[in-house]
C-alpha cells in the first residue's frame, strides 16, 4: 500500500461465549430437558401426558434460544432474577459520605460502590522524585496505574504521519503480546467534561501583552464569559494494569509484596516512553494519588470538575496557599449510588452505559470513533477501549479452536444441504487471513469498548442516549444498552481504572 494512502482496518471477530454453539450453559440444559419432556408422551404412550409435556417442551426451547434485546431469555431471566434480589436486599444502593467506615485510627480510606470496593489506592515512587497513585485490585492480584496523554489528533495531519503513528500504536501493543506478559490490560479512556474557562482565562491573562489595544481587551474578556461556560474539554487517559501472579519473579528480586509489584509497575511504564512517543502519545503526568481521587470524583459528581478546575488553575500561581492540586483520595467516591435495570444513579447525576457488540463489517479509517466523540451540550459521554493481550500459545489455540468450530459447522450444514451465508464466509477468510497474520509475527488482543452517557438533568437522558445511539450507528458500530449490570458497565466506561470484563466462558 502506498504511504500516500490512508490505511484502512477491520477484521474485528466477536467472541463465542456459548457452552454449545450459541447455547449457555443454562440454555444447555434446557434444549437437553425439552428433548426429555417430548420424548416422555412417547414412551409413555399417553395423550394426557403429552399435553403437558409438550408444551413444558416449548417453553423451555423458546427460553433457550429466543432472543430479549439482544440476549437470550434465559440469561435476561437470570439478570432479573438476581437484579430484584439486589433490590428486595438493598444491596442496589450505597451509602458513604457521614456513613462512611472509617479505620482503628480515625482515618477513612477510600470508599467506593460495588465491586470498586475491592480497590485501594497505594503511593509509589515514581523514580523522579515523584508519588504515582497505584490501584490494587486484591481480588485479582492487579496492579494499575493511570497517566494523562496528550495527542495532536489524526484528522488534520498528513496521511502519512497519521499512517505512521496508528502502526506506532499498533507496535505497542504487539509488544506486549508475548508469553507469559507482566502487563495484562491497557486501557484508553477518553471523556467530555464541563468546562468553564478558567484554565483558558487565567492563561490569557497571563499572556496578554501590556501594550495591547485596551478595546481588543475588552472584546477578549467579554468572549472569554460568554464560550466559557458553555465549553467542554476532553481528558484521556491510558492505564497500565499488571498481574503479580505473571510477575512474581520480579516482584520477588524487587522486594516482594505490594511494594515491590508497585515497583516492577513502575519500571514497566518508564519503558514504555519511546514506543508511546512513536504512537504520537505524550504522556502529561502519571497521576499522583490527589490526581486518581480527582478522575473518580469528576466521574461520578461531573459538576465537581467546575471548582477542581479553578482550584487547580489557581495552584498553579505560586502565591497559592490553599490545597494542592487534585482531590484526597478518601473523599473522591460518591456520597450515594443507586443502580436501576437500565440505569446508574450517582450523586447529582444520571449514567446509562452501553457495550460495543459489533465492530464495522466494512473496512474503515482510523478516524471511525470521531462520531463517538462529538461534544454535546446535554450531556457528558465516556468511552473505554480495554487491550488484553493474548500470548501467541494461547492465541493459536484460540484460533485454532474457532476454526475447528467453523469447520464442524460447515460439515454439519453440507450434510443437511444447508447454503453457506456471504455473512459466514466472509467471517471463514478473516479468520483464516487472522491465523496467517499471528503465524507471521502479528500480535492478538482481546479488544473491549464500553460507552457512557450521563447527564445532570434526568429529563435529558433519553435524549442522549438516542443521540449517543445514532452516532454509534454513523461510527457502523453496534451496542447494546448493558440490562441488570449498569454499576459494573460504569465502573468500567466511565473511569480509567483498568477494570475489565471477566474471562469469557469457554465453549465446545
Amino acid at each position: 500500500m502506498s504511504q500516500t494512502e490512508p490505511a484502512v482496518y477491520g477484521g474485528w471477530q466477536a467472541e463465542r461465549s456459548g457452552f454449545i454453539g450459541n447455547l449457555s450453559g443454562f440454555g444447555f440444559i434446557l434444549v437437553a430437558g425439552a428433548a426429555v419432556s417430548a420424548m416422555i408422551p412417547i414412551y409413555s404412550r399417553s395423550w394426557g401426558v403429552a399435553v403437558i409435556a409438550l408444551p413444558l417442551s416449548a417453553v423451555m426451547l423458546v427460553l433457550a434460544y429466543g432472543r430479549v434485546l439482544g440476549l437470550s431469555a434465559d440469561e435476561w431471566i437470570v439478570l432479573a432474577v438476581r437484579h430484584q434480589i439486589a433490590v428486595a436486599t438493598s444491596r442496589n444502593v450505597f451509602f458513604s459520605g457521614i456513613f462512611a467506615p472509617r479505620t482503628k485510627d480515625g482515618t477513612q480510606p477510600m470508599d467506593l460502590p460495588g465491586r470498586l470496593a475491592r480497590l485501594h489506592l497505594l503511593e509509589a515512587p515514581d523514580g523522579l522524585g515523584g508519588q504515582i497513585g497505584v490501584m490494587h485490585n486484591s481480588t485479582e492480584g492487579t496492579y494499575t496505574a493511570i497517566c494523562r496523554v496528550t495527542f495532536p489528533g489524526l484528522a488534520l495531519i498528513d496521511t502519512e504521519k497519521q499512517n505512521a503513528r496508528v502502526r506506532g500504536w499498533a507496535a505497542f501493543l504487539r509488544s506486549h503480546c508475548k508469553e507469559d506478559s507482566a502487563i495484562t490490560r491497557i486501557s484508553v479512556h477518553q471523556r467530555s467534561l464541563p468546562d468553564d474557562g478558567a484554565a483558558l482565562r487565567s492563561w490569557t491573562e497571563r499572556h496578554i501583552a501590556p501594550e495591547a489595544p485596551q478595546a481588543a481587551v475588552q472584546a477578549l474578556g467579554e468572549l472569554m464569559e460568554s464560550a466559557g461556560p458553555v465549553a467542554t474539554s476532553r481528558e484521556t487517559y491510558l492505564s497500565i494494569t499488571l498481574s503479580a501472579a505473571r510477575a512474581r519473579l520480579a516482584v520477588k528480586g524487587a522486594g516482594g509484596g505490594q511494594v515491590g509489584a508497585a515497583a516492577v509497575l513502575v519500571r514497566e511504564i518508564n519503558a514504555m516512553a519511546g514506543a508511546l512517543s512513536s504512537a504520537g502519545l505524550q504522556v502529561a503526568e502519571w497521576l499522583s494519588p490527589r490526581g486518581v481521587g480527582q478522575v473518580i470524583r469528576t466521574a461520578f459528581d461531573p459538576e465537581a470538575q467546575l471548582a477542581l478546575s479553578a482550584r487547580n488553575t489557581a495552584a498553579d500561581d505560586a502565591k497559592w496557599e490553599g490545597a494542592p492540586k487534585g482531590l484526597a483520595p478518601e473523599v473522591s467516591g460518591p456520597a450515594a449510588t443507586e443502580t436501576g435495570w437500565g440505569l446508574y444513579r450517582h450523586d447529582g447525576a444520571w449514567t446509562v452505559s452501553y457495550q460495543v457488540r459489533g465492530f464495522p463489517q466494512s473496512e474503515v479509517y482510523a478516524t471511525f470513533l470521531q462520531p463517538l466523540l462529538r461534544p454535546r451540550a446535554n450531556a457528558r459521554r465516556a468511552l473505554s477501549l480495554l487491550y488484553e493481550p493474548i500470548g501467541p500459545a494461547k492465541a493459536r489455540q484460540e484460533l485454532a479452536r474457532e476454526k475447528t468450530k467453523r469447520d464442524a459447522v460447515r460439515k454439519v450444514r453440507a450434510k443437511t444441504g444447508r447454503a453457506e451465508s456471504e455473512d459466514e464466509r466472509r467471517e471463514s477468510m478473516t479468520a483464516r487471513a487472522q491465523d496467517v497474520a499471528r503465524a507471521s509475527g502479528h500480535g492478538v488482543v482481546r479488544l473491549t469498548a464500553l460507552i457512557a452517557v450521563t447527564v445532570t438533568d434526568l429529563e435529558q437522558l433519553e435524549t442522549a442516549c438516542a443521540e449517543l445511539q445514532a452516532d454509534a450507528s454513523s461510527a457502523g458500530l453496534e451496542i447494546r444498552r448493558v440490562w441488570g449490570a449498569q454499576d459494573d458497565a460504569f465502573s468500567i466506561a466511565a473511569l480509567p481504572l483498568g477494570q475489565g470484563l471477566p474471562d469469557r466462558r469457554v465453549g465446545l
